[in-house]
């Protein structure tokens, strides 16, 4: 008896000899998965997705549909891409240059939990922080810090969200409270970075599943 994977992919999806794909992943039409490719368990990837060697997801990633992960591309766990969200990995493209493999490939980071809105561009090179927030449209040409709110062609930061998805409005003296989970926020005095008060119980661990 041949033992079925224990994740879904439809008939049309392409998964080449050598990828992993955690428990409870669900993989939809004309997505294909490289051989070097690595997804945690319980990802979803909508229709048309291709995933590249040297790929890495974490628990939990959303892809939505239309969008091409190239190799340097790591998420941790949590991480929604909304649909046509557009990766490099090559910041100097010539096609007479042969610019190929680790020597040229630029790793572009995305900690636990992030989320980049539909239609999205991220430069290669880059670290979005934790839940940093890029709304839809963005050209994203620099990092991003924990909880940021960037959005606009060039990305800039218009504020902050909590881990639950919500814009944090800050006090004089810098406190804030997400006003879905309660879970209390502290802006840096110098405002350029925040920290989540009770952080054991809001935010996971963040992982990327090794390669």
């Amino acid at each position: 008896m041949i033992d079925q994977p224990d994740y879904y992919a439809h008939p049309t999806a392409v998964l080449d000899d050598g990828c992993r794909v955690g428990a409870g992943c669900r993989i939809w039409h004309f997505t294909h998965i490289s051989a070097g490719a690595v997804l945690g368990e319980a990802c979803s990837l909508g229709q048309n997705v291709f995933v590249a060697d040297g790929v890495t997801l974490g628990r939990n990633v959303k892809v939505q549909n239309n969008v091409s992960l190239y190799a340097g591309v790591q998420c941790a766990d949590d991480v929604f891409l909304g649909p046509s969200v557009v990766f490099t990995n090559v910041k100097n493209p010539r096609s007479a240059v042969p610019r190929r493999g680790d020597a040229h490939y630029l790793p572009t980071v995305l900690e636990h939990g992030v989320t980049v809105g539909a239609n999205s561009t991220i430069v290669c090179g880059l670290r979005l922080g934790c839940y940093a927030f890029v709304g839809a449209g963005s050209v994203v040409t620099h990092d991003v810090p924990a909880f940021a709110l960037v959005y606009g062609n060039p990305a800039r930061q218009r504020g902050w969200m909590s881990a639950h998805g919500h814009q944090l409005h800050f006090t004089a003296d810098g406190h804030a409270v997400c006003p879905e989970s309660g879970a209390q926020y502290q802006l840096h005095p110098d405002k350029k970075s925040v920290a989540l008060m009770n952080q054991e119980s809001e935010v996971p661990n963040a992982s990327i599943p090794n390669s």
